[in-house]
C-alpha cells in the first residue's frame, strides 16, 4: 500500500495583529509600574528577531483576563474557532469532509479543557461520531512534529484511513503579568498564537505533499527543567533555560546522523530542512550542529520574524509554507525537526 503521506496542510492565524513596536510599548506601560530595568525589557524583546504576532484577542482585551480561570475559558473559546478555521481550510485543500476522517490528534500546551478542543469540534463540524480521537497536552514545541508522526503510524497502520493532526496554540493567553523573570520575559517578546492542521492518507489518495518515510523519537534522560510549565496560582509559568541552544549543539547531529545512516543516507541528502522556529540563538544552534547555510532555514527564519514562535504549530507553518512554494520536487527529501519539554527531539523524514 505503500508509506503514509501529506494529503493536505493548512496554517490560521487569529485576526488581531499587533506589531513587535506595539507590544513592547504595551509591555513597559505594565512593567514599569514595578520599577523593572525596561531597557532590559527591550534589550529582550529586539534579540528574538520577531516583528510581529497575531493575539487570540484585541490588545485591549487582556487586561480584563486577571485571573487563570479567565484566560483559560478565553483560551477555549478561541481555541475551537481558530481549531476549526484551521481543520476546515486542510480538509478543502485536500477535497474531502469532516466525516471521511477516521482519527484525529489534536496538540496544545496553552490552555486545558475537558471535553477536549477536538470534541467540541466533533459537534461544530459534524465529524463522525465513531471518530478515533487523541489529546496530546504537554509535548510543547515539539507536539507538531510528534503528532505528524503519531497521525502517520496511524495510517501506517490502517492504511485506507485519513489521520487528521492539528495544533491550536494561543500562548499570549498564558502570560504571567506579575512575573519578571528573564525566562517571562523573553516569552513575552517570542510566542505567538496560531493554529495549523495536516491530514494524512494512505493507499491511493491523492495528496499535494510528501510520503512520511519515517519517523524517530528521542529522549533525553534527566533534562525535565530544561522547558516546560510551572504550575502555579496564575496559571502557566513558563520554565525555559538557557541550555536549549547547547543542547541543540550537543545533540542534534548525531541524533540525525543515526536517523539517516538507518536509511543509508547522509545530510547532504536532505534537500530541504523543515526547522521548529524556536528563537534565534536555537535556529543559529541548528545551524552550526548540522552545518547549514542559512538559507536552508529561510522558511524558518522568516516565520519567526512574521508571526513568532508558535510552539507546536510552527513547525507546521514552515511546512504549509514549503508546500505552498510547490519549490519541492519528486525524489527529493524533507527532514522536519523539533524539540521540546522532556527534553526531547522528533524526527520525520519525508521524500517527494
Amino acid at each position: 500500500m505503500g508509506d503514509p503521506h501529506i494529503l493536505s496542510t493548512s496554517a490560521a492565524l487569529p485576526p488581531h495583529y499587533v506589531d513587535q513596536e506595539t507590544l513592547l510599548s504595551a509591555f513597559r506601560a505594565q512593567w514599569a509600574e514595578k520599577h523593572f530595568n525596561l531597557d532590559r525589557l527591550e534589550q529582550l524583546h529586539r534579540s528574538v528577531r520577531v516583528g510581529g504576532r497575531h493575539l487570540a484577542l484585541p490588545l485591549q482585551r487582556y487586561m480584563e483576563l486577571d485571573s487563570f480561570a479567565k484566560r483559560n475559558d478565553a483560551w477555549i473559546a478561541a481555541a475551537v474557532d481558530l481549531g476549526e478555521e484551521a481543520l476546515k481550510r486542510a480538509l478543502l485543500r485536500a477535497d474531502l469532509r469532516p466525516a471521511d476522517v477516521d482519527h484525529l490528534y489534536f496538540v496544545t500546551v496553552t490552555g486545558l479543557a475537558t471535553p477536549s478542543i477536538d470534541a467540541r469540534l466533533v459537534n461544530r463540524m459534524g465529524l463522525r461520531t465513531d471518530l478515533k480521537r487523541a489529546p496530546l497536552f504537554g509535548l510543547g514545541c515539539v507536539a507538531g512534529a510528534a503528532g505528524l508522526a503519531r497521525a502517520a503510524d496511524a495510517v501506517r497502520a490502517f492504511p485506507g484511513q485519513v489521520a487528521a493532526l492539528l495544533a491550536v496554540e494561543l500562548c499570549s493567553l498564558t502570560l504571567q503579568r506579575d512575573d519578571l523573570s528573564v525566562a517571562n520575559l523573553i516569552a513575552s517578546g517570542l510566542f505567538g498564537d496560531g493554529a495549523a492542521a495536516v491530514l494524512i492518507g494512505g493507499g491511493d489518495r491523492a495528496g499535494r505533499g510528501p510520503r512520511v518515510v519515517d519517523t524517530r523519537s528521542i529522549f533525553y534522560p534527566g533534562t525535565e527543567r530544561v522547558m516546560g510549565w510551572d504550575i502555579v496560582d496564575s496559571g502557566f509559568k513558563v520554565v525555559l533555560s538557557p541550555q536549549v541552544p547547547q543542547l541543540v549543539r550537543e545533540r542534534v547531529r548525531s541524533d540525525v546522523d543515526s536517523f539517516l545512516a538507518s536509511h543509508g543516507l547522509a545530510r547532504r541528502d536532505v534537500r530541504h530542512w523543515i526547522c521548529h522556529s524556536g528563537g534565534p540563538r536555537v535556529l543559529e544552534a541548528f545551524e552550526a550542529a548540522l552545518e547549514l547555510p542559512r538559507s536552508a532555514l529561510q522558511r524558518t527564519w522568516d516565520s519567526l520574524q512574521q508571526v513568532g514562535n508558535l510552539s507546536s504549530a510552527s513547525v507546521l507553518f514552515v511546512l504549509n509554507d514549503l508546500l505552498d512554494s510547490r519549490e519541492a520536487r519528486a525524489g527529493e527529501l524533507g527532514l522536519l525537526i523539533a524539540m521540546g519539554p522532556g527534553f526531547c527531539s522528533e524526527l520525520v523524514l519525508l521524500r517527494w
